[in-house]
């Protein structure tokens, strides 16, 4: 699938269009200290975006963090996980596939596919597909964002982290098969990249 609409151009457009609440920014923000911090100290950071069944919010996560950091030039690795392995959902592939994500199938499963995520203007890519989040594929020390909405008792504590923080986004699964569905897991992909680019944009300028 091929797609009119460039990544950075949703990117940037996300951060303009969607507002965030005083609250939302505050808790950013906090994020962006502990992620400056770790980066101070180590000089890379590894994200782990954390959700039950890694299939949506999680994935979308992980995939903005990975364009955040090339957009502005961070040393920060994105990866994503669950508690469950389920697969990446179809409807979270599309979603980015039409802001300008392209997907290759590196191994082909009915259950889990494995994806090689790129986009234009870079050689670097990503391998997106459901796992824990102790997934071998998932590298240490890392940085815990959870994702579930907080109403989700099955939300993993993740002991191991270096610094673990909640930031919840209402999952796009209540639409699947429904007219609002693109209209739904396109707004959650907004409101993700606009918030990616809200917490790296300030760990940049933490860090000039």
């Amino acid at each position: 699938m091929t797609s009119a609409i460039s990544s950075e151009n949703f990117f940037l457009n996300a951060y303009n269009k969607v507002t965030l609440s005083d609250d939302r920014k505050n808790l950013l923000l906090k994020i962006s200290k502990g992620i400056t911090e770790e980066y101070q100290k180590e000089g890379v950071v590894n994200l782990n975006f954390i959700c039950t069944h890694n299939s949506r919010r999680s994935q979308l996560g992980q995939v903005w963090a990975f364009f955040a950091a090339n957009y502005f030039d961070l040393n920060i690795h994105s990866f994503s996980g669950g508690t469950e392995v389920t697969a990446f959902f179809k409807n979270t592939v599309k979603t980015l596939q039409k802001v300008g994500f392209t997907f290759h199938l590196e191994n082909f499963s009915h259950q889990n596919p494995k994806y090689i995520i790129t986009f234009d203007g870079t050689t670097k890519s990503i391998l997106g597909f459901s796992k824990r989040y102790d997934d071998v594929e998932n590298k240490n020390p890392f940085i815990a964002i959870t994702t579930c909405n907080n109403a989700d008792t099955n939300c993993p504590f993740i002991t191991e982290a270096v610094h673990r923080f909640h930031l919840p986004f209402v999952d796009p699964k209540s639409s699947d098969d429904t007219e609002l569905q693109d209209e739904t897991y396109l707004k959650t992909n907004q409101q993700i990249a606009a918030e990616i680019y809200f917490m790296l944009a300030e760990v940049k300028k933490a860090l000039v």
